[in-house]
C-alpha cells in the first residue's frame, strides 16, 4: 500500500516522470508474478524473469528462457496481460477505471494521456482512449475466433482456445511473443496463420488514430495527412521489403530455397511486414544473407506509428527526417509534405528523436561489444530489435551475459517510453526567454 506521503509525490510529478515511473512498477509487479512457484514449470532466475516481464511490458518479444516450456499456464496469462498493459498502455487501462467509476478526467490525467499517446494537443484524447479498447477488444476476438479454426482441432478445446487468445494478444501489441520455441516458423506453409498474425500486428502498429480517422471519414481524400503519410508509407515498406527478401533469399536453401514459389512469397511478405516491431518469425534470422538482415535492422530501427503497440522511431518521423533533407537540397526553406506545411518544431523534434536514439543504441552496442561472445551483426541485430521493441533475434538472447541481459532490458524499456520522454522526466527542459544575436557556424 502507498502511504500518503508517496501518493502526494506521485500526483507531484509531470506526465513523462509518471509514466517512466508507472512502467517501471508493471515491470516489478510483472517479476513479482512470474517469480511465483505456480507460474514457472522450473526454477527462473530473478534476472530472467525481470527480463520476460520487461519483454512483456514494452510489447518486444525477446526471451532468455522459452516461454512455452518454462512457464505454466498461469505464467503465460501473467504474461500476456502484461504485453495487453504494455500495448495499450497503463494509464489507458487507469483513465478507463476512471469512466466506469464516474471520476472527472482532469487536466493531469489527460496530459499524462496526452504525452503516452503521443498525441500534439489534449482534444479528444480520452475519446481516443475509449476507441482505442472498442478497436482492441474486437480485433482481438475476431483474430482469436479466426485462429482458433486452426488451433482448436490441432491441440483441442482448452489448449487451442488459449493459444488463439494469447497469440492474438501478442500479434495486435506487436510483442511478438509465440508459444512456440521456433516461434511460427512451423506454420511458415499456413496461409491463415500468416494473414491473421501479420494482419494483427500491421493493424496494431499503424496507430489508433490512424484507425480511428479511417473509421470517421471513411475516404482516402479526406484522412488528415498523418494518416495519409502512415497509409502510404507503410505500404512503400511493405511492398519494398517483401519483394527484396524475395528476391535476396530465393534461392537460400535455409530459409525460402525448399519452398514451393507460393510459400515464398508468403514467407517474404510475413518477415518483410514483422520487422516493423512485431517480432515474429517464420524464417530462421540467424539463416537470413545479411544483407536482408541489413535491411530488417533498418525497419526495426524505423519502427511503426505514432499512438500505436509499436517500437521505433516511428514511421513518420523518418519521413519528415527525409523530407527534410530533400527540400534542403531543393535550396527550399519550408518543408511542405502533401500540400501541407510542417511546422519547423516538428522538424527539430524528429532529429531529435532520431539523434537521442541512435545515442542510446550505439552506446547498447558498444557495452555488448565488450561483454558478448556474438559477431558484431548479431549484437547490432539484438540490440536494434530490443530498441524498437520488436522481438526478433539471429538465436544469442538465451546466452547474453547477465550484463548484456540488463543492457538489453534498459534498452527495451527506453524504446517503448521513447528516449525523449526518459530525458524529459530526468531534467524538463526550460523555454528559453532570451534572444541572442545570430552568428554562422560552418557545416559540412
Amino acid at each position: 500500500m502507498f502511504s500518503k506521503k508517496r501518493l502526494q509525490r506521485l500526483t507531484r510529478l509531470n506526465p513523462s516522470q509518471l509514466l517512466v515511473v508507472v512502467f517501471a512498477a508493471g515491470i516489478v509487479l510483472g517479476t513479482v508474478l512470474l517469480k511465483l512457484p505456480f507460474a514457472t514449470h522450473e526454477s527462473v532466475r530473478w534476472l530472467d524473469a525481470l527480463f520476460i516481464a520487461a519483454s512483456a511490458m514494452t510489447v518486444t518479444g525477446l526471451a532468455t528462457v522459452d516461454p512455452g516450456s518454462t512457464f505454466t499456464t498461469f505464467g503465460q496469462t501473467i504474461i500476456a496481460l502484461l504485453i495487453q498493459l504494455g500495448g495499450l498502455g497503463i494509464m489507458s487501462f487507469a483513465i478507463l477505471i476512471y469512466m466506469v467509476l464516474g471520476r472527472k478526467i482532469g487536466i493531469k490525467e489527460r496530459l499524462v494521456m496526452q504525452h503516452a499517446l503521443n498525441q500534439t494537443s489534449l482534444g479528444g484524447v480520452v475519446n481516443l482512449v475509449k476507441h482505442l479498447f472498442l478497436f482492441s477488444v474486437l480485433i482481438e476476438f475476431v483474430a482469436m475466433v479466426f485462429l482458433s479454426i486452426r488451433w482448436v482441432p490441432e491441440f483441442g478445446w482448452s489448449k487451442g482456445l488459449f493459444y488463439s487468445f494469447f497469440h492474438s494478444i501478442s500479434a495486435f501489441n506487436n510483442a511478438g511473443f509465440a508459444l512456440w520455441p521456433d516461434n511460427i516458423i512451423r506454420y511458415v506453409n499456413d496461409p491463415l496463420v500468416n494473414i491473421v498474425i501479420s494482419s494483427l500486428f500491421i493493424i496494431g502498429g499503424i496507430g489508433f488514430t490512424v484507425l480511428l480517422d479511417i473509421w470517421k471519414k471513411r475516404k482516402f481524400s479526406k484522412f488528415s495527412l498523418h494518416t495519409r503519410i502512415m497509409l502510404i508509407g507503410t505500404l512503400v515498406l511493405n511492398v519494398f521489403a517483401m519483394f527484396f527478401i524475395f528476391f535476396v533469399e530465393y534461392s537460400n536453401p535455409e530459409t525460402l530455397g525448399n519452398l514451393s514459389s507460393g510459400s515464398k512469397l508468403l514467407a517474404s511478405y510475413f518477415q518483410a511486414v514483422s520487422p516493423r516491431t512485431a517480432g515474429f518469425n517464420t524464417l530462421d534470422m540467424a539463416s537470413l544473407d545479411e544483407a536482408t538482415l541489413f535491411l530488417m535492422i533498418i525497419l526495426m530501427f524505423i519502427g511503426g506509428g505514432s499512438a500505436s503497440t509499436a517500437g521505433g522511431i516511428k514511421l513518420t518521423t523518418a519521413i519528415i527526417i527525409v523530407f527534410a533533407t530533400i527540400t534542403f537540397l531543393r535550396g527550399k526553406e519550408d518543408l511542405t509534405i502533401g500540400r501541407r506545411s510542417i511546422h519547423p518544431r516538428f522538424i527539430l523534434k524528429a532529429l531529435a528523436i532520431a539523434m537521442v536514439s541512435l545515442m542510446f543504441v550505439l552506446t547498447a552496442i558498444f557495452i555488448m561489444t565488450l561483454s558478448e561472445k556474438a559477431s558484431f551483426i548479431e549484437i547490432l541485430f539484438e540490440v536494434v530489435s530490443a530498441f524498437g521493441t520488436v522481438g526478433l533475434s539471429m538465436g544469442i538472447t538465451g546466452s547474453l551475459s547477465d550484463l548484456g541481459k540488463e543492457v538489453i532490458i534498459i534498452i527495451m524499456f527506453i524504446g517503448k517510453v521513447g528516449p525523449l520522454t526518459l530525458l524529459f522526466s530526468l531534467a524538463k527542459p526550460k523555454k528559453e526567454k532570451i534572444k541572442y544575436p545570430n552568428e554562422d557556424i560552418l557545416t559540412g
